[in-house]
């Protein structure tokens, strides 16, 4: 419990409590005078681990995607290999590893392609995106709770069903959507840029 008052921006914390506890999250409410200068309670839900996402892409200009049942929306998604990883290890072996767990594939070469929040007006949650190609095939070894399938596609293919949504998931629909503008301005790595056409259409 902190009951001195300490200032988050315009925000006045008077006093914080942790109401929730496991080892993936905890849930924080904090006693707040918000910056129109009226008291009160503010949610925040503290993930413990880096959120690690990987846009695998092979010579021919494909991806894997990964599908399993997501339990909070009770649904069958389609995502990008994701995962999470401690943070007290750098995002890139987290996500070397969360890649070969889910898909089998090791990949030679890796680029960061970006870093966002999720729902950042009520968890502290951070993602970080890779690009990952020259990849080699393997046997994957997912987590004994998770029942994976996988699918490789073109890459095209994959960047329309994020717009149609049939990938509803956030941070996969914001990786795609990257590799796509960042490939239409030249900013891809070469190989990649070469796998996915983009040098080609200028």
């Amino acid at each position: 419990m902190t009951e001195t008052p300490t200032r988050r921006g315009p925000w006045i914390v008077n006093a914080s409590r942790r109401v929730y506890d496991n080892p993936w999250i905890g849930v924080s409410e904090h006693d707040v005078t918000d910056p129109g200068g009226n008291p009160g309670l503010y949610g925040v839900c503290e993930v413990k681990s880096f959120a690690v996402g990987v846009v695998p892409v092979d010579a021919e200009g494909h991806v894997w995607l990964v599908g399993q049942h997501r339990f909070p929306r009770d649904y069958y998604s389609w995502e990008l290999p994701e995962g999470g990883g401690s943070m007290a290890v750098p995002p890139l072996d987290s996500a070397r590893r969360e890649l070969k767990e889910e898909t089998g594939l090791s990949a030679a070469g890796w680029w960061e392609l970006l870093q966002l929040d999720f729902s950042n007006a009520v968890t502290d949650e951070i993602g970080f995106g890779f690009l990952a190609w020259d990849v080699t095939p393997g046997a994957s070894d997912p987590d004994d709770n998770e029942k994976l399938e996988i699918r490789r596609l073109p890459f095209g293919d994959v960047l329309e069903m994020a717009l149609n949504g049939e990938i509803r998931d956030a941070f996969s629909q914001v990786m795609l959507m990257k590799v796509d503008i960042l490939g239409r301005r030249g900013g891809l790595p070469a190989p990649v840029a070469r796998a996915l056409g983009y040098d080609a259409a200028g």
